[in-house]
């Protein structure tokens, strides 16, 4: 077996595993775990768990206790993150990897991110219980920081472990809330934001195998589908406009014929459209796309209802887990764009565009997942994931990544997110199951 394949390259077959008691206790140790979590961290309506926050030192408290209690041994990055392990016969090998993060937006649901902690401690928890012996060292991992919400740069904690972080970003960046700096916060929780600043490298790829993460949905594709999990094809890259504007000339409403105007809201609209047409053109071919303009707005100091709006501005947000796609559709927004500026007689300008890469998972991950799933008899689909997680830093670096997805009720980032339990007990076997495969 390559130490950097998971699968070895043998062919995907159903494992043998725990019994469906152990499976039925993990699944209820699960349960308990999230309760904990909510009762520690409710914050009506929903719960929060700011990034390098009393609630998030708990909730890493938390999952590190339950951890120990099935013998696995507990230490932390000097970034806070925590990492669970449990020691394989052979320790020199590279490590099979899981994890999340486990904090929450302001007010949010108690399952985006810690699903996928509570997942793994279960499926160790079921792996242990049925006499099985890892032949290499699984680690889960609690993460810390990775929601956007408190500090503006994306996977924070997973970037730190793997030095990626901008030594100058540790004082440059602001929680949203305290207006605190990230060195500051880490300072106060006991952690080493000087040793990152100076190049520390906690994760070395080399050292990991694979990297799973468990998470729930956060649209409604599964709970439409009546699907319990989805086993994630790549999470979608990016390519976003902040700072679109269109610039036209502001006239009386009634006064001004149509063919004389320069209405930046039918040239907006009409950029709407020519996003939908495209839009249309990838759903037809298959093509995997989704688009969203965020913010539309005239200028509510000289908007009015008796004028024709003389100056639009808008953001764009376009993702796909093509990149090539991603640059055929800016290509062809800005042929769009000038052609829509000529007719409304107006300028449209997109601004400076930023850009983000797809982080495509490993076939052979997914293909276990898969297999565990149909083995199961887990209802499940292969998907997309909408949104960024963790996973894509770990991808980014090399290293062998899958995610399995929950099916989640309500959406995520809000207080009603909602995680059947009977779904999580059926991913628990599904899980449990795929780690066995790479740790033995």
């Amino acid at each position: 077996m390559n130490d950097n394949d998971p699968d070895g390259g043998t062919a995907v077959t159903p494992s043998a595993g725990p019994t469906d008691a152990q499976f039925r206790d993990a699944a209820a140790l699960g349960t308990r775990l999230f309760d904990d979590l909510a009762a520690m961290s409710s914050n009506p309506p929903g719960v929060t768990r700011a990034a390098f926050s009393r609630e998030e030192d708990e909730a890493h408290a938390i999952a590190a206790r339950t951890a120990a209690a099935i013998g696995m041994e507990i230490s932390h990055d000097r970034a806070g993150s925590l990492y669970m392990t449990w020691p394989g016969a052979d320790r020199s090998l590279p490590a099979i990897m899981t994890g999340s993060h486990m904090d929450s937006v302001d007010h949010g649901g108690n399952f985006d991110g810690a699903a996928g902690v509570v997942l793994g401690l279960a499926a160790a928890s079921a792996l242990a219980a049925s006499g099985f012996r890892p032949a290499r060292d699984l680690v889960i991992m609690a993460i810390r920081s990775e929601e956007l919400v408190w500090f503006p740069t994306p996977y924070c904690g997973s970037r730190m472990a793997f030095g990626l972080l901008p030594p100058e970003d540790y004082e440059r960046l602001t929680r949203s809330d305290t207006g605190r700096t990230l060195a500051d916060h880490m300072r106060e929780g006991g952690w080493d934001p000087d040793a990152l600043i100076a190049g520390a490298r906690e994760l070395d790829p080399a050292r990991i195998a694979a990297f799973l993460e468990a998470h729930i949905e956060q649209g409604p594709v599964l709970d439409n589908a009546g699907e319990a999990v989805g086993i994630v094809t790549g999470i979608r890259g990016n390519r976003r406009y902040r700072y679109g504007t269109i610039t036209g000339a502001y006239a009386h409403a009634g006064g001004v014929p149509r063919e004389f105007r320069h209405d930046a809201v039918r040239a907006g609209a009409a950029l709407v459209s020519e996003v939908e047409r495209i839009w249309d053109r990838y759903d037809a071919a298959g093509r995997d796309f989704v688009a969203t303009f965020g913010e539309f707005s005239t200028d509510p100091a000289m908007h009015a209802m008796t004028k024709v709006a003389g100056r639009l501005t808008f953001t764009l947000d376009m993702r796909s887990t093509d990149a090539a796609l991603l640059d055929e559709t800016d290509a062809a927004l800005r042929a769009a764009v000038r052609t829509i500026g000529k007719r409304f007689d107006v300028t449209v300008d997109m601004g400076p565009s930023t850009a983000a890469s797809p982080a495509l998972m490993d076939p052979g991950l997914m293909d276990i997942l898969v297999a565990e799933a149909e083995a199961a008899g887990v209802p499940h689909r292969r998907m997309a994931s909408g949104g960024g997680h963790d996973c894509a830093t770990f991808a980014g670096q090399g290293i062998a990544s899958a995610m399995l997805f929950l099916r989640n009720q309500n959406g995520s980032h809000n207080p009603d997110e909602g995680l059947r339990m009977e779904d999580f007990a059926a991913a628990v076997p599904v899980f449990a199951r795929t780690l066995m495969r790479l740790l033995a």
